[in-house]
């Protein structure tokens, strides 16, 4: 029974992974066309249109006590998605994917500072190993006028971390489904000024992909979830890197964009030190459970 609910999770994160890369070209393919705040806008409206079944079927999932916390974390997921936007449409996709992997060294930072939970050996040589590898992502992009954009990358990792660290303690109090959801709601007028301010008027073709876009965001968010509670960490974590082999296929096939090997190293030591981290921290958890 338990290898058979690890498997499934590992399947989730698979899809999870496929759309993530697919949601990575749709980015792209609208750059230059539609500003990133418009497509931050339709991203979390047409999510919270896809999740609205769910909703108006269990609306007790609204109930919640920690309504400035989810306002905050709308806030900070809107500018972590605008960030990443913004760097697809002005870098290569698979190196601003690769560069995104750092958010669990940031997690674990952050972890440190604000939770005392102090890194293991282990978890401090997969933090050393994994910036190492993104220092070895940035450095050749930056004499190649690409550094502004990558650093939105790396922002938007960031303030991914920041947003995981929050969901450490309202976690606790909220289901998924809940977090979800009044991310979802909070998102839309937090998105709406600015993307009046740029907005421009999507093709019928673009809506079809905006649309597309935000059912994917929404059912990402969910699978994810579902992916953690059926698996350990450790097993389902290193899975969401099979976005990298993905987006680089579809960026050369779409976009005739080859990686350089300089973010196929980097990646690999940020893949190495979050398998590396995972690991340490389940070894870290098995006298707990005995």
């Amino acid at each position: 029974m338990q290898e058979r609910a690890a498997l499934a999770g590992v399947s989730i994160m698979m899809l999870v992974a496929v759309g993530g890369a697919l949601d990575s070209v749709i980015v792209r393919m609208l750059a230059g066309e539609i500003h990133p705040f418009v497509v931050g806008f339709t991203r979390v409206s047409f999510g919270l249109l896809a999740m609205l079944p769910l909703i108006l079927h269990r609306p007790q999932m609204l109930r919640t006590k920690a309504r400035f916390s989810h306002l905050l974390r709308a806030a900070l997921k809107l500018a972590s998605l605008v960030a990443l936007f913004a760097a697809l449409q002005a870098a290569p996709i698979a190196t601003v994917t690769a560069i995104g992997f750092a958010a669990p060294l940031f997690v674990t930072l952050g972890a440190w500072a604000f939770f005392s939970e102090r890194p293991g050996v282990l978890r401090f040589a997969g933090l050393g190993l994994g910036f190492v590898g993104v220092v070895i992502i940035l450095a050749p992009a930056m004499g190649l006028g690409q550094g502004g954009a990558l650093m939105l990358a790396l922002l938007a990792a960031a303030l991914t971390a920041t947003i995981q660290l929050m969901l450490k303690l309202m976690g606790r109090a909220d289901s998924a489904d809940t977090l979800v959801a009044w991310n979802l709601i909070l998102s839309v007028p937090l998105a709406a000024l600015p993307a009046w301010w740029f907005w421009t008027q999507p093709t019928t073709a673009q809506w079809g992909l905006l649309a597309l876009q935000g059912a994917i965001g929404t059912f990402s968010q969910l699978g994810v979830t579902r992916a953690f509670q059926l698996a350990d960490a450790s097993l389902i974590a290193p899975v969401d890197f099979l976005r990298l082999p993905l987006v680089a296929l579809a960026g050369w096939l779409v976009f005739a964009e080859l990686p350089r090997m300089a973010t196929w190293v980097g990646a690999s030591l940020i893949f190495v030190a979050i398998v590396v981290m995972t690991a340490s921290a389940r070894k870290r958890r098995v006298p707990e459970v005995l």
